[in-house]
């Protein structure tokens, strides 16, 4: 709890000097009550008046607990990039505290709307946040909010305060574009990129070699077969050299392409897919590294929406929406972290009936 504490008080306090709460207790109550399910700043409120005098023992709460409307003004008010920096200090020391070796797998990266945290008239446009994901650990490395929503800046601007030397960034179509190739790079790391059409020279330069390729007949693959829930998938990957006449691209090396057919309810849907690769991997090693970008989308996102209900969450006003998807992020890590078998779900309601759990929770990661 003293890490977590400290690194709160890093954040820079928007208030006025006359505020009356401590900012760094403000953080780590809501922080708190997000463990134990709080959904909005009306919860976290709600959990500090419940809970004032152990909170006490912990945190300065000389003035009481603080109101809902003193949670959302600071959550209004609080710069993201400032956040941005809380969470990256806290993946820091969480990691030193469990022990772990800096990232040096599959990474993945993946945008996520805040889909009803629009401010009014503007449904068209949820404030998006982009996440850095460990795939071998299943823990975040990074989250940003992209300003305008923009996932392109925001994601390089989270890939400079990151050293991934030895991993493996993956990431879907948009991302395949020179300078997210030359960032990746630059961190030490290799990349394996998602082709489409919207880089058309390169994705008509891939079928075009994958087709000669096919043509000579000697071009080597891996399959594999999947059977489960009443469906049927079948996977085949191969890899070339970089062609010849591939356009300018950052350090790309090979290309890749996956096969899939997935039958399912009687239905056959096949698709065809290409990777842009800046190391030359084997066929089952790009089978592998494209199936564990899902990771982020199952393991991170698809548990914010579960458990945490973001989709759902309602705050609007300012930068709300992304100061709350931060803390967040930040209890999932800790939920995910901890050694019981028990879904990050019913950790959520145990830490809330449980003293004594809640603050296992934080005593594991020391």
């Amino acid at each position: 709890m003293e890490t977590l504490i400290s690194i709160f008080r890093e954040v820079r306090d928007p208030r006025d000097f006359n505020a009356q709460h401590d900012l760094a207790a403000m953080l780590f109550i809501s922080l708190a009550a997000t463990l134990c399910g709080a959904k909005s700043c009306v919860d976290i409120a709600d959990f500090a008046a419940a809970n004032e005098a152990t909170l006490a023992e912990i945190v300065d709460l000389d003035h009481g607990a603080p109101s809902h409307d003193s949670f959302s003004r600071v959550f209004r008010l609080l710069d993201p990039d400032e956040m941005a920096q809380a969470f990256a200090r806290f993946v820091a020391a969480m990691r030193e505290g469990l022990g772990l070796d800096p990232a040096s797998g599959v990474v993945a990266i993946d945008g996520k709307r805040l889909r009803r945290g629009y401010e009014r008239g503007r449904a068209c446009m949820p404030p998006l946040m982009v996440s850095v994901w460990d795939a071998e650990t299943r823990l975040s490395l990074a989250t940003r909010h992209a300003p305008g929503g923009n996932e392109v800046a925001a994601t390089l601007a989270a890939l400079k305060s990151l050293v991934l030397k030895g991993c493996i960034v993956t990431a879907d179509a948009l991302h395949c574009h020179p300078r997210m190739a030359a960032q990746v790079r630059a961190t030490g790391a290799h990349y394996a990129l998602k082709l489409k059409a919207n880089n058309a020279p390169l994705f008509l330069c891939a079928q075009t070699a994958f087709a000669a390729a096919d043509a000579n007949g000697k071009l080597t693959f891996f399959e594999q077969t999947d059977s489960g829930h009443d469906r049927h998938e079948w996977r085949r990957a191969s890899v070339i050299a970089r062609p010849a006449d591939a356009p300018d691209f950052p350090g790309l090396s090979a290309i890749g392409r996956y096969e899939t057919e997935r039958e399912a309810d009687g239905k056959v849907v096949k698709a065809v897919h290409y990777v842009a690769l800046s190391k030359r991997l084997s066929p089952q090693r790009l089978l592998e590294v494209t199936r564990r970008y899902w990771s982020v989308e199952n393991q991170c996102h698809w548990r914010l929406d579960v458990a945490f209900y973001e989709d759902d969450a309602r705050t609007r006003k300012n930068y709300g929406p992304e100061n709350l998807a931060v803390l967040r992020r930040i209890a999932l890590d800790i939920l995910r972290a901890h050694p019981d078998n028990r879904s990050v779900g019913r950790k959520m309601k145990l830490a809330a009936w449980s003293k004594d759990f809640f603050f296992d929770l934080f005593a594991h990661l020391r």
